[in-house]
């Protein structure tokens, strides 16, 4: 492309030496389509020219295809340069204004505009078939993701650990910012240029189904007329392509889809700590007539008694429901009650104590495999380290190896740090066994703050146990997912449960 324009360039400067035009200003967009006016250097040459204090006459270009494939483009920006008294000269087709150069010109533009589109659907095509067998299409393939020679994926190995890190933190209910805060103390960077994490880095891996196995393709929509991909906004479930065990998988569903689950909640109540009024089924219940979610709602009746409540949204803002609205205390009662009787009862004690040590041990071989990727990365870092002190030795010194070292040695002492923390958890976990008497002890705590109405503290209980409550008209469903915190030496354990369906008539 590069060098396409070089010769584009050198094409334009002998004709304007052969027909004694001087050149004001040289303007090309290097590895740019055409296909869209939204191109750096194209627009500074219109603002350029809109902007003229030196009485420009021509904007001169190697072909018409490279001012714009589009002809709405090319007519519009023409007509601005018109405006102004400049017009827009080819060098390899001798156009005039005569009508029979204004009919060609038209047609030139067409061509143009069917070649561009015509390669679109043919590169389609092509992708398509790689989708089908789950190749690689192009671009900067997913953090944790390497392409391998036959275009298929395969797992880089510590780029997965920041993947595992950052699904692990966040069903554990670590906040974006000390997920962040983590990963870059120890050093890891993004898939594109190497940057630090940020918040819409960590949004765009944890709701990339990918890392579960299945191949995904062509499910955000094209670009739009501004030349803008927006990635937040999906296709229609028959176009996207889905191809499952496509994928090197690294994480397992479960967990993805616990993530889905806090992240849909995180989005439904973005006012939680703006809240005037405390609500403790704040992003938990839905109605089961229309399916939107239940919102708190707080008025006074003709003798100013407060009326505080949990009420359809849709019925509070498009008026589009009919579903009842539920005094706030007796819905929260109910659920509470609901799971003292289903969920914190002797019987699931067992089951509960079973889970908990499963997932210890499962938690201790992820740890074992951490701290094998940590003491990798530490050994990689010694080696730069070493280097930039060899080089320094050598009497090469500059601020960049500088900048460098202060930074290399920051990521070992995090290092060092998280290598430690994980040693000494490894080391506790492996004599701790949850036993069913600390789980009754977990039980009546839960019960304690029930009973004194302790709501903040129940809150916190409620977001592990409670999946959702669906409100119907004649009766209220509570669903439990439950997934059960323990802590013991500073340890969070986390087991789930198989969903338990009650139907409750209220």
């Amino acid at each position: 492309m590069d060098e396409s324009i070089d010769a584009q360039v050198r094409a334009i400067n002998e004709y304007c030496e052969k027909n004694n035009i001087q050149i004001v200003k040289t303007f090309a967009d290097r590895a740019k389509s055409a296909t869209s006016a939204n191109r750096p250097e194209f627009q500074e040459m219109i603002k350029f020219c809109e902007n003229d204090t030196i009485g420009i006459s021509m904007v001169i270009v190697h072909k018409l295809d490279r001012f714009s494939r589009d002809k709405y483009d090319s007519a519009m920006y023409k007509q601005k340069l018109k405006l102004k008294g400049i017009r827009v000269v080819s060098v390899l087709e001798n156009l005039d204004n005569s009508p029979e150069s204004l009919i060609l010109e038209s047609v030139i533009e067409g061509m143009a505009q069917y070649y561009s589109a015509n390669l679109a659907r043919e590169v389609a095509k092509g992708q398509k078939e790689n989708a089908l067998k789950a190749r690689h299409n192009g671009g900067t393939p997913p953090l944790g993701y390497d392409v391998a020679e036959d275009k298929t994926y395969i797992i880089n190995d510590e780029e997965s650990k920041a993947v595992k890190i950052i699904f692990d933190r966040y069903v554990n209910g670590y906040s974006y910012s000390q997920i962040i805060d983590e990963l870059n103390k120890l050093g890891y960077r993004t898939k594109r240029e190497n940057k630090n994490f940020s918040k819409n880095s960590l949004y765009s891996i944890l709701s990339n189904e990918k890392y579960t196995g299945v191949y995904v393709f062509n499910k955000t929509q094209r670009k739009g007329v501004n030349g803008k991909r927006n990635g937040h906004k999906q296709k229609n479930e028959e176009e996207i392509i889905k191809v499952e065990g496509g994928m090197p998988q690294i994480i397992d569903k479960e967990i993805f889809e616990q993530a889905q689950d806090m992240m849909k909640k995180r989005k439904r109540a973005p006012g939680t700590n703006k809240a005037t009024t405390f609500y403790l089924l704040t992003g938990l219940v839905r109605c089961g007539e229309c399916g939107h979610m239940y919102q708190g709602n707080k008025r006074y009746d003709s003798y100013k008694n407060v009326y505080i409540s949990y009420r359809c949204g849709c019925r509070k803002q498009k008026r589009d429901c009919d579903n009842k609205e539920i005094r706030r205390d007796e819905l929260e009662e109910f659920v509470l009650t609901e799971l003292e009787k289903h969920v914190l009862n002797d019987d699931a004690i067992p089951v509960l104590s079973k889970e908990l040590n499963k997932k210890l041990q499962d938690k201790n071989h992820s740890n074992e495999e951490m701290l094998n990727s940590l003491r990798n990365k530490l050994t990689k870092v010694n080696k730069e380290i070493e280097n930039i002190l060899n080089a320094i030795m050598n009497g090469i010194v500059n601020n960049m190896l500088k900048e460098k070292l202060d930074e290399l040695e920051q990521v070992k002492v995090n290092l060092d740090l998280k290598i430690n923390e994980l040693a000494i958890e490894r080391t506790d976990g492996e004599e701790i066994l949850i036993t069913e008497d600390q789980i009754r002890k977990m039980f009546g705590r839960f019960k304690e703050f029930v009973l004194t109405r302790n709501l903040p503290e129940c809150k916190k209980f409620i977001g592990d146990y409670v999946k959702e409550v669906v409100v119907y008209k004649d009766h209220v469903e509570v669903i439990f997912n439950v997934v059960f915190s323990f802590y013991e030496n500073n340890i969070t354990h986390n087991a789930m449960i198989a969903a338990i369906r009650n139907d409750i008539k209220l």
